[in-house]
């Protein structure tokens, strides 16, 4: 059975992306796919919470520290069909530093993880763990919510991303690789560093380095989902990014889908309550459905997905609610 890793990052915590990461693998699980969420949230590990899982099991904090042999031994069922799930760093502390051997095992025990559907709930923000998981294959999830703060980190999320993408495909030049980590370190002059920028300056050095990061950023297509809204008009913000994305960063995303803002959300959190279980129904739940609904179809589609495309198909689906 080939995997699908869906890596889930947020440029900064509060937006809602262990709820999304958790109820998306419930609702691919409901769907009749095999589907393994695990807790890479290294040092905040949370993710039970909101699967209706105890904390009891070992987790990747056993693994690292010795305690678990083989990381296949860490993936246990849940009362969920279909669902399974590998816990975090449990009670295990100073997990959010882990070496690069440490990492590496860990993204091996992950690829070989025998399921349809692997899902992985990261830490919020940009630190070298973030990353690197979130590098683990070309199609991540980015969640965020539509207030400035969390828009702003999300960016700054992809800007960090792509830099630790591209320094990795420039290394072997130290000259550019030198000229890389500068320019993006460059905030004085941040607006016209970008990555059209910098592969002109790459080109004049070494055209087959410019051309390969050309390619890596083409490769590269986060797909992206707007929680907590009100209303779809909201999602003018998208077409902003999308500019700053393609034009600073050369990378084009996917517009993937818009929750709603459900008091349901903050109910099922505080009693501890699977949301898609206790609230099936509530808007946010319907609207994480169709998320996995669409991971089904569309989630190896090339096509072009958008901001314009997600502000029209949120309108529809706003008035099928309302219908």
């Amino acid at each position: 059975m080939e995997s699908t890793i869906i890596p889930v990052a947020s440029g900064k915590g509060g937006v809602g992306k262990t709820l999304i990461s958790a109820n998306i693998a419930i609702a691919l699980a409901r769907m009749g796919h095999s589907t393994v969420a695990v807790d890479l949230d290294l040092g905040g590990s949370n993710l039970y919470t909101y699967l209706g899982v105890p904390n009891k099991y070992p987790g990747i904090g056993d693994y690292l520290k010795g305690g678990v042999a083989d990381f296949q031994d860490l993936v246990v069922p849940t009362p969920i069909p279909n669902l399974s799930f590998v816990p975090g760093d449990g009670k295990t502390p100073f997990l959010a530093n882990i070496t690069f051997e440490e990492r590496r095992a860990l993204i091996n025990g992950i690829k070989n993880i025998r399921a349809r559907y692997v899902i992985l709930d990261l830490s919020a923000g940009s630190t070298f763990n973030t990353l690197n998981f979130f590098g683990i294959v070309k199609r991540g999830l980015c969640v965020t919510s539509f207030e400035t703060p969390a828009v702003m980190n999300f960016v700054m999320f992809l800007r960090n991303f792509m830099l630790r993408v591209l320094s990795g495909v420039v290394r072997s030049d130290k000259r550019v690789f030198e000229m890389v980590l500068s320019a993006f370190g460059d905030t004085a002059r941040a607006e016209i560093m970008t990555v059209p920028y910098l592969v002109g300056q790459i080109s004049a050095i070494n055209p087959r380095l410019a051309a390969a990061v050309e390619e890596t950023c083409r490769r590269y297509r986060p797909a992206v989902v707007f929680n907590m809204g009100d209303d779809p008009e909201e999602l003018a913000v998208a077409g902003r990014i999308e500019s700053t994305l393609q034009q600073g960063l050369a990378i084009s995303p996917r517009f993937f889908g818009f929750v709603y803002h459900d008091e349901s959300v903050r109910v099922a959190a505080k009693k501890r309550e699977v949301l898609l279980t206790r609230y099936p129904t509530g808007r946010a739940s319907q609207g994480i459905i169709r998320l996995a609904k669409k991971i089904v179809s569309d989630w190896d589609s090339d096509a072009e997905e958008t901001a314009m495309d997600l502000l029209e198909r949120t309108r529809r689906e706003q008035g099928a609610f309302r219908a």
